[in-house]
């Protein structure tokens, strides 16, 4: 099976830019998408083949998350279980489930989950609401992997080496490469989850996810490897693949891929 993930930056954008072709290309079982930043009935993009499911943000044009997918699931689930929420500490913090982050389907023998991870942002104002977010993932990521394996993909806003950007030393306090938000993705690796692509790939250099529109970054290949496909440590000898397609344009992102005998 083939798994895709893209942070697309705006689906209604991205559809302007070659995206239907892109997609029929890819030729995904699961087709996963970031920050697709739309409401409900906005945009009715259909696939033959393909069923899809949608996850949207209160907020108009933020966050969204959308899974495109050949193989219609047992289960549906949309944001993290409220139990997990109410025990996390929240400082005033709207609801987690408001900004569209999290789809999970259920399958006979393993999860496919999609995420957009909430960024820290400028001056890191939001870093203290991101270390409870990454909590709380990680505690549900952990309960799916105790009944079934698990595929974990998205953009999840943290460059985990210094390998994985470009610039890690002028980078190194700025939101998605902090020692704090590095040391969760740490956390989620060690309670049982691999990064495939460095499975694959553990000292590949220059490879990257996203570039800054600013700068000529992806020109320069200034770039962070930010958007990933997670597994269940025990699906590791049935993972045949990992690609980051670089090629591919449409948003300051790129796809990342992994491909698995399931």
């Amino acid at each position: 099976m083939r798994f895709i993930s893209w942070n697309v930056n705006g689906l209604r954008a991205v559809c302007g830019k070659g995206f239907s072709d892109t997609f029929a290309a890819l030729d995904a079982d699961f087709f996963c998408l970031q920050e697709t930043k739309m409401q409900a009935g906005q945009l009715d993009l259909k696939f033959p083949g393909y069923e899809s499911y949608w996850n949207y943000a209160e907020k108009k044009g933020y966050s969204g998350t959308a899974i495109y997918t050949k193989h219609h699931p047992l289960n549906v689930s949309y944001g993290l279980p409220q139990d997990i929420i109410d025990a996390m500490p929240n400082d005033g913090w709207l609801d987690m489930n408001t900004e569209g982050r999290v789809i999970t389907l259920e399958y006979n023998d393993f999860f496919v989950v999609t995420v957009y991870t909430p960024n820290s942002q400028d001056g890191l104002r939001r870093l203290d609401n991101r270390m409870t977010w990454d909590d709380a993932f990680r505690q549900y990521l952990m309960r799916l992997d105790a009944q079934k394996i698990v595929l974990v993909c998205g953009d999840m806003n943290v460059a985990h080496q210094e390998i994985d950007i470009k610039n890690p030393k002028t980078n190194h306090h700025n939101a998605g490469f902090t020692d704090e938000e590095r040391q969760k993705f740490t956390d989620l690796l060690a309670a049982g989850f691999t990064d495939t692509f460095r499975y694959f790939h553990p000292f590949e250099t220059d490879i990257y996810s996203w570039w800054s529109y600013r700068f000529r970054a992806r020109e320069k290949n200034a770039g962070w490897r930010i958007d990933y496909w997670l597994c269940s440590n025990r699906l590791q000898p049935n993972l045949l693949s990992a690609q980051i397609h670089t090629d591919i344009f449409g948003s300051d992102h790129c796809p990342v891929a992994v491909e698995v005998k399931l």
